[in-house]
């Protein structure tokens, strides 16, 4: 993996009891996309795929009933300048970088800082 962001209520300091957790994964590798891999190191079934232009949404449900949402994403997703509305949207909403060895993701961030 290239980076990992939390984003949305988690990352923003408003999520409740009913919120789920949503996380951008960025990565190159193809089997990171494969749902499979995201039920087995969550511990719960697929509830949901969507595929959004580049990013591969795959929502997992826990058996606490949490939900958490992994948007797979190409590094080039993070990459684009300037940056695209929707990722532009995702990071404005709320961010926190959990994961980014090649600065990427701080990029990515000082980018819709500057966009505003």
């Amino acid at each position: 993996m290239r980076g990992v962001v939390l984003v949305g209520s988690w990352a923003r300091d408003a999520a409740h009891a009913e919120s789920d957790v949503d996380i951008v994964v960025l990565t190159d590798t193809a089997g990171h996309a494969d749902a499979e891999v995201w039920t087995l190191l969550l511990d719960g079934p697929v509830i949901a795929e969507r595929q959004w232009g580049p990013v591969r949404e795959v929502r997992v449900r826990r058996a606490s009933g949490l939900e958490v949402e992994l948007d797979i994403a190409p590094l080039s997703w993070a990459g684009s300048h300037p940056v695209d509305p929707g990722t532009y949207r995702v990071m404005r909403d709320g961010h926190r970088i959990a994961h980014d060895p090649g600065d990427v993701l701080a990029a990515l961030s000082a980018a819709c800082r500057a966009a505003r």
